[in-house]
């Protein structure tokens, strides 16, 4: 199954976590693991090919601030090879590479050593994404629109590259709840030697979603009501998030969704640097027709999210909120396979940042 991953984003890296001696037990719950394998799980035995995949996303933009001239663009905006493969029946290798559009530079998205003996005990050890909200979970590539995590709430939790870090990390499926926990490199992530935790729990009260990664929609493939939330710490400082979706398949086979998120930064994390605190919430509904329209189905989308940033480091750091709304039509040829979105956004500030609105097309393919 292919990956999730998503954007970069501009975040505010502060505070640390006095834990020196997490690591050694981490590496001996590690060694522990690999002890407790069964012997069958090591032995030769005919396994699944190494699959490699790829994914791609490009858009064209008009980008249109209050007080400056419009500009419009073509954007190579994400290409990413994905490649994962077995070495015996539990234990497994993942390995990702991304093209950011942004600064034009090519890095590792993920790389990761998993061990998993069993749906209740997970392993993984490596650059991956920590446990943190949803839309880190399912990234640009699986979000349910297209300007996600341009909202000042979405995933800022601090990283290394693309919402990843390095660490090890539990993770388990329990039926219907899912829980996963770990440590992770906090030099590389906010720029102190001490360690970053992490950690979440979800509850999907209807139909079940297996795996660590998740889905911003399922295209009504699920009916789905899950609630879930994370917390990171460094420290004292901390960020977290409760996160919600709701999805339901309509008669015509098409789905109603809901998501909705509310995260806090507390002097770890977030989107403006110059702030020590902020917190924001979002509501996002979309309906997909059931009935297709040539290739593909129709996907009406809208977003109404408000963060507010707080705590300034200088007196000149006054207080502010940021209000975005986006609309989308979407076309949905293969799921996250083949989709083109059409999308307005309009972003506005009460003070410190210049309004502006942006309207585009995007296409994704992934294979």
């Amino acid at each position: 199954m292919l990956s999730r991953y998503v954007f970069g984003r501009y975040v505010i890296h502060r505070g640390a976590l006095r834990a020196r001696h997490v690591l050694p037990v981490g590496l001996v719950v590690l060694g522990g693991a690999l002890i407790a394998l069964p012997s069958t799980a090591l032995a030769q035995a005919t396994l699944p090919p190494v699959t490699i995949g790829a994914g791609l996303q490009t858009s064209f933009l008009g980008n249109m601030p209050e007080e400056d001239d419009n500009v419009a663009s073509f954007k190579l905006n994400s290409a990413r090879i994905y490649v994962n493969g077995s070495v015996t029946g539990q234990i497994k290798f993942m390995f990702n590479t991304e093209y950011n559009g942004a600064t034009n530079d090519v890095g590792i998205l993920d790389a990761v050593a998993r061990i998993e003996p069993d749906a209740k005990f997970n392993l993984w050890m490596g650059r991956f994404l920590p446990p943190s909200d949803r839309a880190n979970l399912y990234g640009p590539y699986y979000s349910n629109h297209w300007a996600v995590f341009t909202d000042g709430i979405q995933d800022g939790y601090p990283f290394v590259f693309q919402g990843r870090d390095n660490g090890v990390m539990y993770w388990g499926q329990f039926g219907k709840v899912k829980a996963s926990a770990g440590i992770f490199d906090g030099q590389t992530a906010t720029g102190n030697t001490e360690l970053l935790t992490a950690a979440r729990v979800q509850v999907d009260f209807w139909d079940p979603e297996d795996g660590y990664y998740l889905n911003g929609t399922y295209y009504g493939g699920k009916n789905l009501l899950a609630i879930g939330a994370a917390i990171q710490a460094q420290d004292g400082n901390t960020a977290g998030n409760v996160d919600f979706l709701l999805e339901r398949k309509t008669s015509d086979g098409g789905a109603v969704s809901i998501e909705s998120q509310y995260n806090n930064y507390d002097s770890l994390g977030g989107y403006d640097n110059h702030y020590t605190s902020s917190d924001g919430a979002y509501i996002l509904g979309a309906y997909l027709f059931g009935k297709p329209m040539g290739i593909g189905r129709v996907q009406l989308l809208g977003k109404f999210a408000k963060a507010n940033f707080s705590d300034g480091l200088t007196p000149l750091d006054t207080d502010y909120d940021q209000k975005t709304t986006e609309f989308n039509v979407n076309y949905v040829i293969k799921e996250f396979n083949a989709r083109v979105m059409f999308f307005f956004k309009n972003t506005s500030f009460t003070g410190v940042r210049q309004d502006f609105k942006q309207v585009g097309v995007g296409l994704q393919i992934q294979m």
